[in-house]
């Protein structure tokens, strides 16, 4: 079973719109609600991958019921912590006109020592029997940026791998209590590298991969960096690596790297090797930006992707 880790679910609501008009009103032509927040998505996907799945998190408020209902009737297993707070939304506005999307993302109640204690000894117990725990999203407020370190610390404890997909501080922290593997995106990494890693032509890569080393040194096995339609970045035990989709990814990108993530995690289960692993990984990251919603692919479009993924190793490039 994979344990997913989802303390600051949310409700999202994803609007399409012909031509947003920023200063009038809109009047969306389809509008979908889903449960979600990045650990929904990844736990939905691997749900999709017939993968045994168990969400873990904390909910609240009539937000929080409805999250968790509808997540059970998704077919997702889940086991929350009541928390007095109430649940957050998000809202991503999808532009028809030139295929765009902005997020708008609440940060969430605040969470108790008491809470998040409560939580704890709940996840202690589900670790038992687990093959891998993947820890995905914003830390609510409240919770100290150690949180996930703690959470990883014990799970290596009772032997079982972790993935870490957070930003910040908790991502720093994080990769330095030891996870199999971390998933930054671009900006995650400027944002500790405290500089640009980009160039007019897109990603620099060997920037990137500086970076990325920097967070492996610190205590991270591996770290795989989403570059968004320009593919994954991995630095490994096994070298360096790049993924990239066929082509440009159309579509709503919103979930894409939660897909990546549950990829990650999927493979690292199976005992893929690294190139496998990768190939998966960035075909159902360019599925899931083609889906109408976030936590979603389409069958056909991850096989085209494993189908037209390149994969390289440093050497081979």
């Amino acid at each position: 079973m994979i344990l997913v880790i989802c303390l600051n679910p949310a409700l999202d609501i994803t609007y399409y719109v012909p031509a947003v008009d920023w200063s009038g009103v809109n009047r969306p032509t389809a509008v979908h609600a889903r449960p979600g927040g990045k650990g929904l998505n990844v736990a939905r996907t691997l749900r999709a991958l017939q993968a045994d799945v168990l969400v873990m998190g904390l909910a609240g408020g009539i937000t929080g019921t409805g999250v968790a209902a509808a997540l059970g009737e998704l077919g997702v297993p889940g086991a929350f912590t009541a928390i007095g707070g109430e649940t957050r939304r998000t809202f991503t506005v999808v532009d028809g006109r030139g295929g765009g999307a902005a997020l708008f993302s609440e940060a969430g109640p605040a969470v108790d020592e008491d809470e998040f204690g409560e939580f704890r000894v709940q996840y202690e117990k589900a670790l038992a029997g687990c093959a891998a725990v993947v820890l995905s999203g914003s830390l609510p407020p409240g919770l100290p940026a150690d949180s996930y370190a703690t959470l990883i610390a014990t799970a290596a404890a009772a032997g079982v791998p972790a993935v870490l997909d957070a930003h910040g501080a908790a991502l720093l922290r994080g990769a330095a209590a030891g996870p199999a593997i971390v998933k930054p995106n671009l900006a995650e990494l400027e944002a500790l590298a405290g500089r640009s890693l980009s160039t007019a032509g897109g990603a620099d890569r060997r920037a990137v991969a500086a970076a990325a080393g920097q967070l492996r040194a610190a205590g991270a096995q591996a770290v795989v960096a989403s570059l968004g339609a320009e593919g994954l970045l991995a630095v490994t035990e096994d070298g360096r690596w790049q993924a990239r989709p066929a082509g440009p990814v159309a579509g709503n990108a919103t979930g894409a790297g939660d897909a990546v993530t549950a990829g990650l995690a999927h493979g690292l289960v199976l005992g893929r090797p690294w190139g496998e692993r990768l190939r998966h990984a960035v075909a159902l990251g360019t599925a899931a930006a083609a889906a109408p919603a976030a936590g979603e692919f389409g069958p056909a479009d991850y096989a085209r992707g494993l189908d037209q993924a390149t994969v390289r190793r440093e050497g081979e490039l």
